[in-house]
């Protein structure tokens, strides 16, 4: 009998201790995630402010610029600059293709 009470001692004793580190965990990924967060927020930032001082300095950039500029794919480049001309800072000029290019608004 008393081998029995010293088994489920043991047991309750395993489960409040896996629920405790558990719950440990789950709050540390949260606080981890908000991290990763402002880090992909201020990454991105700090690509457009790039981006903008390239406009700044040639007056008109196109996505091959932005691609050399950040080291990024053609569509992370789409990205940004969609992104951009949503905030009101830059202004696509034609419609498709090699032809479009950015000037500042």
């Amino acid at each position: 009998m008393s081998q029995l009470i010293i088994f489920i001692f043991i047991g309750l004793a395993g489960v409040w201790l896996g629920s405790f580190l558990a719950r440990g965990k789950r709050t540390r990924d949260v606080g981890s995630l908000e991290q990763a967060r402002q880090a992909r927020t201020n990454k991105k930032n700090e690509a457009k402010d790039k981006i903008l001082e390239l406009v700044k300095e040639q007056g008109k950039i196109n996505n091959d610029d932005v691609e050399k500029l950040l080291g990024v794919s053609d569509s992370t480049a789409t990205n940004y600059l969609d992104e951009l001309e949503q905030e009101g800072k830059i202004v696509q000029q034609g419609d498709v293709g090699r032809g479009v290019f950015y000037t500042l608004n």
